[in-house]
């Protein structure tokens, strides 16, 4: 059973960093890729970052972009998004995601996890 538990979400300033954390269990073919969504107030899911295992196929939103990063580690089977230089634009429940490919994990992600609340202040 595939399962996704996602951490460190938090309260923080504008111009601030935050790392999430995202620990998979379960691996199979249909969590070759990892990634990240996010949902602010009122809006629908939007697709934020995304990559295989193998550290390929690497894309993230236009809006996130130069900003964020996403990393993984096979040994801990742990998916990181390192967001720098937060914007109160970005305040939202961030979602740890997987599937078979990046591209399929931006367009309909297969496995999500509970989410973990970030509040940017300004």
């Amino acid at each position: 059973q595939v399962k996704l538990v996602e951490s460190g979400g938090g309260l923080v300033q504008t111009g601030d960093s935050l790392r999430l954390s995202c620990v998979v269990s379960g691996r199979t073919f249909s969590t070759a890729a990892v990634g990240w969504f996010r949902q602010a107030p009122g809006k629908e899911r939007a697709f934020v970052a995304a990559v295989t295992w193998g550290r390929a196929g690497i894309r993230y939103s236009d809006s996130v972009k130069s900003r964020f990063t996403i990393s993984v580690d096979n040994a801990r089977n742990t998916v990181y998004l390192q967001m720098n230089g937060l914007k109160p634009e970005d305040a939202a429940i961030y979602f740890c995601v997987a599937g078979r490919t990046p591209a399929s994990v931006a367009a309909s992600p297969t496995h999500w996890g509970q989410g973990t609340q970030v509040t940017v202040s300004s």
